[in-house]
């Protein structure tokens, strides 16, 4: 047994549990937060046989692609003297960090 924890974009999120779960995938739906653009998240944690880890993980890299976005620049986080001046920056959003790990036991009661 494998727990596949995925981290995907908020908009991404809805497919991908759907499709997930009509494949017959348990999965757990958390929020969560990303760091330098502060965005919602959703963490998802997959439980999966080891032979099947290879299909979700197709299935999150077919939902969850990666493409580009403007955005305005982080605000510093240390306070200084002068003032902030936010400008446009192209970043990339989207795609799917994927860790698999194994499961020593697994209950459901």
């Amino acid at each position: 047994m494998k727990l596949v924890i995925s981290i995907v974009q908020d908009e991404d999120a809805p497919k991908l549990v759907d499709r997930l779960m009509k494949e017959g995938f348990g999965v757990t739906k958390l929020a969560s937060t990303g760091g330098f653009l502060r965005a919602g998240n959703t963490t998802l944690l997959i439980g999966v046989e080891k032979a099947k880890v290879d299909y979700v993980i197709e299935i999150i890299s077919d939902l969850c692609q990666t493409r580009t976005q403007l955005t305005t620049s982080p605000a510093p986080t240390t306070w200084s003297s002068g003032v902030y001046m936010p400008y446009p920056v192209e970043v990339q959003v989207g795609g799917a960090t994927i860790f698999v790990l194994d499961v020593d036991q697994f209950q459901k009661v």
